[in-house]
This record gives structure tokens, sequence and C-alpha cells, in this order.
């Protein structure tokens, strides 16, 4: 066993290191984040708007300059792991093969992916929501931080997806882009009365969307979408992790 764990850590280690090279996500991560929250807490008027609070079935009164704060973390932060795990997936590829060609078996690979991005995620969560702090503070930090770190954990799934899944560069991160926006901001009532339609449960930020409001605007703890917010990460992790196995198996390998 110690040398298949010692294969784990090294697998673990090598990613984190790689991740760690990506000095761009690490200048967004520590400039962009407070400069983003900076700008909308400067341009978003104090007032009240109607949020449908799907938690309880009923619209409630939240502020909009508040609750766009939050929309803002969650919108770099969707950003930022988005573009790391990509780029770190789709450059890591012809090393992860070789891994496997020489005697890793595939499982210590995809759990040291899985181990990576979920470190990753969390780090990245914890980090913006202290940088809200300074501006706002919310009724419930944890449940706000659960929040982040799910959608964290989405669009890390989704980066791991999109880079075992595209050959380029610029689509995937013109999809993270894309999406993450239309994600994060189609769901602020704010001058978009779309955020209150049905249609938004689809989206794979709406549970964390009505999780950071229940932690942001009340004190409810909402156990059923604390569930629901792993619902994404599970499927695209198993979309891409599904993926990553079929390009990376040596036809009888097995017995490595």
């Amino acid at each position: 066993m110690k040398p298949r764990h010692g294969r784990y850590r090294t697998a673990v280690r090598y990613l984190l290191i790689e991740q760690g090279r990506n000095r761009l996500a690490i200048v967004l991560l520590i400039a962009f984040v407070p400069i983003w929250y900076l700008l909308i807490s400067s341009v978003i008027p104090s007032g009240s708007v109607d949020f449908r609070f799907r938690v309880t079935g009923h619209f409630i009164h939240v502020d909009g300059r508040q609750l766009s704060l939050l929309t803002a973390g969650l919108n770099a932060l969707t950003l930022i792991v988005g573009f790391v795990i990509f780029t770190s997936t789709r450059r890591g590829m012809r090393f992860d093969h070789r891994l496997v060609l020489s005697g890793y078996p595939q499982w210590i690979v995809i759990a040291a992916k899985v181990t990576s991005v979920t470190v990753v995620a969390l780090a990245v969560a914890v980090y913006t929501s202290v940088i809200l702090l300074i501006f706002w503070g919310p009724q419930s930090v944890p449940l706000v931080v659960v929040s982040y770190a799910a959608a964290a954990l989405a669009y890390g799934s989704l980066g791991l997806f999109l880079g075992v899944l595209l050959r380029g560069e610029l689509e995937g991160f013109f999809l993270v882009i894309m999406v993450s926006l239309i994600d994060t901001f189609i769901q602020n009532p704010i001058g978009n009365p779309a955020a209150n339609k049905d249609f938004v449960q689809a989206l794979p930020t709406y549970a964390s969307t009505q999780l950071y409001v229940a932690g942001g605007f009340s004190d409810l703890v909402p156990w059923p979408f604390i569930a629901l917010t792993l619902a994404w990460p599970a499927a695209l992790a198993l979309l891409g992790l599904l993926i990553f196995w079929l390009r990376t198996r040596v036809p009888n390998s097995g017995s490595s």
C-alpha cells in the first residue's frame, strides 16, 4: 500500500505545483478579487431589491449593493478556478498519459486530480470570502464560504471537463468566461427581471446563489440547497474523469 500512497502524494504534489505556476491566475486572485469588489461597491447603489428566495418560496427584500458584492465574488472565483484547472488539465494530458504508461494506475491519477481541484477550489473560496469581509459582513460567513466553495468546485469540474475535451486554449477560455458571466449575473435581479424566472434553476451556481443569499441576509441553514450545490460539480467531474480515463487508458495495462 505504501508505494501507492507515495504515488498518490507525488501526483497531487505535481498537480498543485503545476497549478501554482499559473502566475496570471495568482495575480488575478490577489489583485482582481479586491478590485472587482471595490468597483461593484462603488458603482452599484445601495437600495432594496426583490429577490426570489426559493429556500422559503417567497420574495425577500435585500440590499442591491450587498447582493451584487456576493455576485461579484462568485463571478471572480468561478473565472479564476475555471481558468486554473482548465489550463493545468489541458497542458498536463500528455504527462498524465506518460504516468499511466510508466505504471501509474489510472485511479491514482484520477484521485490526484480530484484532490487538486478540491484544494484549489477551497483555497480560492476562502480567500474570496475573506476579502468580501473588507467590504461587507454577511449574517452567516460560514454559509457564504460553503456557497463559494461549491461554486468553485463546479467551475473546477468544468475546467477539468473542458481541459480533457478541447484541443485549444482559446475555446476553453471563451467557454469559461461566457458560462460564468451568464450563470452568475443573470441570477442578480438588479435591472434583470429574468433573475426570478424558473429557468435559472438549471444554471450551475443556482443552488450556490440561493445559499449565499441565505448566508447574507437570513439566519436559515438550507440543508437541501447545500446538498444541491454538489450536483453540478459531481456531474461535470464524472464526465471529465470518464473522458480522461478513455484518453489515458492503455490496452492490457490492468496489471500495472
